[in-house]
């Protein structure tokens, strides 16, 4: 692995700017170049994240999806973003202009401040907290604000009644995606990304874990799924029932926010999967079997970050497509009667295994 360590790229980038300019100046100038990095990258995950949820739904269904703009369609989703970015933002005459306005910035700005803290391969990490965990579960709860804030300055019923869905459904779920990340926690002694990673060199955590760490990775993926909004938990913009829930009265570049930091949002879900649960960027490697491991080793680590991460957003994707949407009482159920009793007694379990030194 230390063939793809981006360590010593990072380092030389900041040598060559220290020899330069002052430590203000190098400070601010990494804070610029790494900003203009996440938001290239934002952009183009945010359209190769459209495209693909739109070809695995016509999949599911039979369908061909988008394929008349651009070969296969590719081109669809970059036109798509062009008409939300010309089209002419509308607001009701009733509105409370300034938190209307002001609502999908702080969704956005959650959703940036969580990609921020995640390792995409060795030496490519922007914010290596030594509570990690707990910053990504803070951080990506600020979003909920935003959507509270949109529902009840559209002046819209069906965005009000969405948003409190969304609050509810939020709170509720990140009970069970905390506890579940604590079980991993555990295991590995750190809430620091980087240390969770680096214990799983000789394994990852979902196998070596036993019967507990299986529990909560299936936990996480469904509280994962719902505190995004995802079908079939996306309560908050019931097409059925709300129009389109919270954010009906948007359009233009504000709706093209929350429609970003939807599938963005799925994208941390499915990252912090990935790295906590199945090693993040690290290769599989099998004990001591030097030979295998050796040869896990020559793919690039950020080749295993993303096809991990990319196989979890399938299964989200999966869910969406394949099962019924849910009532509110029956998510609220499910979360309450279920997930949050199974997790509080599965992490008691995963503690005396720890205890007992019964993980591999």
């Amino acid at each position: 692995m230390n063939i793809y360590d981006f360590t010593g790229l990072t380092r030389s980038i900041h040598e060559g700017l220290s020899s330069s300019m002052s430590p203000l100046a190098v400070t601010v100038t990494e804070f610029v170049i790494i900003a203009f990095a996440f938001m290239i990258f934002f952009t183009i995950l945010g359209l190769v994240l459209v495209y693909a949820e739109r070809k695995i739904c016509a999949f599911f269904q039979l369908r061909l999806g988008p394929m008349r703009v651009g070969k296969w369609g590719l081109a669809q989703t970059a036109a798509d973003a062009v008409k939300l970015i010309f089209k002419e933002p509308m607001i009701t005459k009733n509105a409370d202009k300034f938190l209307f306005n002001l609502a999908p910035f702080i969704v956005i700005i959650s959703t940036f401040m969580a990609l921020g803290a995640l390792p995409f391969a060795k030496g490519l990490h922007a914010l290596d907290f030594d509570i990690g965990i707990l910053y990504i579960s803070a951080v990506s709860s600020i979003g909920v604000i935003g959507i509270l804030i949109a529902g009840w300055s559209s002046d819209n019923k069906y965005s009000l009644i969405g948003a409190m869905r969304s609050g509810a459904q939020v709170v509720s779920y990140e009970l069970s995606v905390g506890l579940s990340l604590l079980t991993i926690v555990v295991l590995a002694e750190s809430l620091q990304f980087s240390e969770i990673i680096a214990s799983q060199e000789a394994g990852w955590w979902i196998f070596r874990g036993h019967i507990p760490a299986l529990i909560a990775f299936c936990v996480f993926m469904i509280a994962g799924t719902a505190e995004t909004n995802r079908g079939p938990f996306d309560l908050a913009e019931a097409e059925s029932e709300l129009t389109a829930g919270f954010h009906t009265e948007y359009s233009g570049l504000k709706f093209a926010f929350f429609f970003l930091a939807e599938f963005v949002n799925m994208f941390i879900i499915a990252a912090i999967g990935a790295t906590v649960f199945l090693g993040g960027w690290m290769p599989f490697h099998i004990g001591h079997w030097a030979g295998f491991n050796q040869i896990m080793d020559f793919i690039p680590p950020i080749v295993w970050f993303f096809g991990k991460t990319g196989f979890l957003i399938f299964l989200m994707m999966w869910f969406k497509w394949t099962f019924p949407r849910l009532r509110i009482d029956q998510l609220l159920t499910l979360e309450w009667k279920y997930l949050l009793p199974i997790n509080l007694i599965n992490i008691l379990i995963m503690a005396f295994v720890v205890l007992m030194g019964w993980h591999f």
